[in-house]
C-alpha cells in the first residue's frame, strides 16, 4: 500500500491506496473553509498551524496500515511554502521511520490523476485544469510527457470566482456561492466583456472581468445597495462571461487538437454549468468527455496516491533528504512547468 498525503493549501487529507488493485482502503480529508471564511481567503500561516493540528489526527486513524506500506507519498509543489512543508515535514519523518520510500508528487499532476482513482490510467488526452490557483489546457501523452497549451495571463478562474463573491460580500469560498446565485438571476442583465474575445492569442485572462464587475457594483451604488437580485444577476452574467471565454479559447484548440479524450479536472471542474458547456462542445468536435468524480475534484490524498501508484511502478522516487528543498525550488526533472 502507499499512505498519501496533501497539504498544498487549506485541505488537511490523508489516503492509503493498495498498489495491485488501485483501491482506496482509507481516505479521510478535513476542510478549513470555515476557519479562512471570516478573513474571505485563505491565511497560509492560520492554514499551516490547522495542518499542524489536523493531520496528525488523521494519520493516527490509518495506523493500522502502516506494516503493509511500501511507499509514502506527498504533494511537494506547487501551493503554499507554509502549509506544503507541513505535509512534507510528515512525510520524511514517516519515510524514515518506517523505512520507505519517498515519493514526491506535483500538486497538478495530481489532479490529472484524478481522473484515474480506482481505475487504470490511459493517454494520451487533453485537460482543462481549473482550480483555484491554476487555468490552463494541457495536452498529457504519458506520465513522464505533459505539455501545457496555454494558460492564465494573469488570474485564475477559482480566484476569479473567490473575488466576485468578495466584492459583493457573499463568504467563501466564492465558487459554489456564485453557481448557486446563477441559476436564479437573468444571465442576460449585465453585458460583460469576453476576454481576448478579439485577439488570436490562445491563452486565458480574467484580471479585465474582475475589474467589469467591480465597476458594475459600482454603478449599482455599491455592495451596500445591491439587491438579492442584483447579486444573482451579477452572478448569472459573470458566470455566462467565465463559460464563454472557456469555451472560445478551448474552440480554438480543438480546431488543431486530434487527440479523442478530453478531460475537466480541478476543484472547478465541480461546477455544473462549466461542465454542461463543455458537454456540448466536446459532442460538436466529436471528443469524448471525461469527468473526475465530485468527491476528488478539489485538493484530496486521493488523487495524491494515484499518482503515487504509477510513480511507485516506474521507481520515481525522491531522497528524503532532497524533498525539502523541492518545495521551494523547481524539480529539474519535470515535464509539467
Amino acid at each position: 500500500m502507499i499512505l498519501s498525503i496533501e497539504s498544498s493549501c487549506d485541505d488537511s487529507s490523508v489516503a492509503v491506496t493498495q498498489i495491485a488493485t488501485k483501491k482506496i482502503l482509507f481516505y479521510r480529508k478535513i476542510s478549513q473553509e470555515s476557519e479562512h471564511a471570516k478573513y474571505g481567503g485563505v491565511v497560509p500561516e492560520l492554514a499551516s498551524r490547522l495542518h499542524a493540528v489536523t493531520l496528525p489526527k488523521i494519520l493516527e486513524e490509518a495506523k493500522e496500515y502502516f506494516d503493509s506500506l511500501k511507499a509514502i507519498a506527498v504533494t511537494n509543489e506547487p501551493g503554499l511554502g507554509v502549509t506544503l512543508m507541513e505535509g512534507v515535514a510528515m512525510a520524511k519523518s514517516l519515510a524514515s521511520m518506517l523505512e520507505l520510500k519517498l515519493i514526491a508528487v506535483n500538486h497538478l499532476k495530481a489532479h490529472i490523476y484524478s481522473l484515474f482513482i480506482e481505475k487504470e490510467s490511459f493517454f494520451p488526452f487533453l485537460a482543462l485544469l481549473v482550480s483555484g490557483g491554476h487555468t490552463m489546457i494541457l495536452r498529457v501523452e504519458s506520465y513522464e510527457k505533459i505539455a501545457i497549451l496555454t494558460t492564465t495571463m494573469d488570474d485564475s478562474i477559482g480566484e476569479s470566482y473567490d473575488k466576485c463573491a468578495k466584492m459583493m460580500e457573499l463568504g467563501y469560498p466564492g465558487g459554489p456561492i456564485i453557481e448557486a446565485l446563477a441559476i436564479e438571476g437573468d444571465r442576460d442583465r449585465f453585458d460583460f466583456p469576453i476576454p481576448l474575445i478579439n485577439s488570436p492569442l490562445i491563452a486565458f485572462s480574467l484580471s479585465g472581468l474582475k475589474n467589469a464587475v467591480r465597476l458594475q457594483i459600482e454603478a449599482l451604488g455599491g455592495t451596500s445597495n445591491l439587491t438579492i437580485q442584483d447579486k444573482k444577476d451579477i452572478a448569472a452574467s459573470f458566470q455566462k462571461t467565465i463559460i464563454a471565454h472557456l469555451i472560445h479559447k478551448s474552440k480554438k484548440i480543438f480546431e488543431h487538437e486530434h487527440i479523442k479524450d478530453f478531460a475537466i479536472v480541478g476543484g472547478v471542474a465541480a461546477n455544473k454549468s462549466i461542465s454542461n458547456a463543455f458537454e456540448i462542445l466536446c459532442k460538436k468536435h466529436k471528443k469524448i468527455l471525461h469527468k473526475v468524480a465530485l468527491q476528488y475534484c478539489s485538493d484530496n490524498a486521493a488523487m495524491v496516491g494515484r499518482y503515487a501508484l504509477d510513480a511507485y511502478a516506474k521507481k520515481d522516487f525522491c531522497e528524503i533528504s532532497d524533498i525539502e528543498s523541492i518545495v521551494s525550488k523547481k524539480d529539474k526533472n519535470r515535464k509539467l512547468l
